[in-house]
């Protein structure tokens, strides 16, 4: 596990990090196709939080996109790096997403965010930033479609339908098991959106979510409560200190 420094001259106000966005956008690549589903590598990131401790921790994980086996995985834990703000969550999480993916032992390949990328209000989340500062290939993979509107997909998997920002089509509604709620589909960075939506289908063979981020989600949460025991536990010694006096 890697431990994580804010870094210097890290954006501490909402104008400063707007105006970050602003400058990393110009930058995201949408008119490359991406890696072919099924080959090389495929990485799921994901973070989780405990806003009381002020901790943070990101997890990488490496599949093998042909037999979805895990090749490779690596952890960091960090402060949090900027408040809680609707649109700009990307920079509570970048530093220790880095971290993580510089830790693994092999190329990431595709890299899959559990969250958003070109369908964010200042079309640039996570998958997008993330993409930007690494030169990689990324997309975004939602449980939900947060503002944007869309019409349901037919009940298949495999069914889609635009997600819209007015007019804008800024992702896909990708139904990836038959009768189940959709999962709501971005690029991030020199990814197609057909080709992210035909990753997310050969990463769903089984659940609604990609594998990727199902397992990066579980290596995240168990390094959250590796990261946070000590102070469990003192705590716990505490209250029973108190109870014996």
């Amino acid at each position: 596990m890697t431990t994580v420094r804010i870094p210097a001259g890290w954006p501490a106000t909402e104008e400063e990090a707007r105006a970050v966005q602003d400058e990393l956008r110009a930058r995201v690549v949408l008119d490359e196709p991406g890696p072919p589903p099924g080959a090389g590598h495929v990485t799921g990131v994901d973070v989780a939080y405990d806003d009381e401790r002020d901790v943070v921790v990101a997890a990488a994980v490496v599949l093998d996109a042909a037999t979805l086996e895990v090749v490779a995985e690596a952890t960091a834990v960090g402060r949090i790096s900027f408040p809680y703000v609707p649109g700009l969550l990307a920079f509570r999480e970048i530093p220790t997403v880095l971290a993580a993916l510089d830790a693994l032992s092999c190329d990431p390949g595709l890299v899959v965010c559990d969250g958003y990328g070109l369908a964010h209000p200042r079309r640039f989340g996570l998958a997008s930033h993330l993409g930007v500062l690494t030169g990689l290939p990324t997309i975004g993979v939602a449980k939900n479609p947060f503002t944007f509107s869309y019409d349901e997909p037919d009940a298949a998997r495999g069914s889609s339908s635009p997600l819209f920002a007015g007019t804008e089509e800024v992702g896909r509604a990708l139904r990836t098991r038959d009768l189940v709620k959709p999962v709501f589909v971005s690029t991030g960075h020199r990814v197609t959106l057909t080709t992210a939506c035909a990753h997310t289908l050969a990463l769903t063979p089984a659940y609604r979510l990609p594998e990727t981020t199902r397992k990066a989600d579980a290596l995240c949460r168990h390094t959250l409560r590796e990261a946070t025991a000590p102070d469990e536990e003192l705590a716990a010694r505490a209250r029973a200190d108190r109870h014996r006096s």
